[in-house]
């Protein structure tokens, strides 16, 4: 009897343990950043998209942004994508609170080799990859956001509309950042085959150069939902469920 209630005490004390570990971290907010890597994207017009992305994660603005949420953080995720089936994640989760946590996922992004160079570019499979890394990542926020910058259209896979609307069922939102260099209509576009989610936006990036300029306010955006700064005046869809491809 003795080592029966021993062994008993010694499961109740793994099983405490276990649901200890499995405890997901709450966080304001789960963050993909997911960037394009296609042929389209040379290796000078990547590096903008990746300073720009580090330097606004950095920047006071935004860190004001994370902090004033109910947790004062957000987990936060680097994805580069091209084809329908070729995407690598480059950063993993990470928290990011302060300056400090801040300034090294930005070393981290900016220390990180590209591994995509071409495959078409395929923003459904960007948008479907980004949606699996979700679940178990072991962060708990009210908000999954996929962040998603690109210089072109879809041009393989499934209908980009299609996978939209899957991962906004799913709870997610997704808003987007088109590079205008190549098509001066793409933050159209991704209005109506991108975005889609509670407050969903398209923040357009005129070319590469201002690339940074953009990013800093769609990350202020997404992060304090227009709580730190007054919301700039993109065009956006409010539901992505109304979205159809021409």
């Amino acid at each position: 009897m003795t080592r029966f209630r021993l062994l008993c005490g010694i499961l109740v004390v793994l099983a405490a343990l276990a649901g200890h570990g499995a405890r997901a971290e709450p966080v304001d907010l789960e963050l993909v950043l997911a960037v394009d890597c296609s042929g389209s994207i040379d290796m000078d017009e990547f590096a903008l998209q990746i300073r720009g992305y580090a330097q606004a994660l950095t920047h006071p603005s935004v860190l004001r942004a994370i902090q004033s949420g109910s947790v004062g953080a957000i987990a936060v995720t680097y994805v580069q994508w091209s084809g329908p089936f070729i995407q690598n994640p480059v950063v993993g989760w990470t928290v990011i609170k302060d300056e400090k946590s801040a300034a090294a996922f930005a070393t981290a992004m900016t220390a990180a080799p590209r591994r995509i160079f071409g495959g078409g570019t395929s923003l459904s499979g960007a948008i479907d990859y980004a949606q699996t890394l979700f679940e178990g990542n072991g962060f708990e926020a009210s908000r999954h956001t996929i962040d998603v910058s690109g210089d072109g259209i879809n041009n393989s896979g499934r209908r980009p509309g299609d996978a939209r609307d899957d991962a906004v069922r799913a709870g997610t939102t997704i808003n987007g950042l088109p590079i205008l260099t190549d098509f001066p209509t793409l933050d159209r576009y991704y209005e109506e085959n991108v975005i889609g989610g509670p407050g969903a936006f398209v923040m357009p990036a005129k070319d590469f150069a201002t690339f940074a300029q953009a990013i800093l306010g769609k990350l202020i955006r997404e992060v304090a939902e227009g709580a730190i700064a007054p919301r700039p005046s993109p065009r956006k869809r409010g539901s992505s469920e109304t979205a159809r491809i021409p």
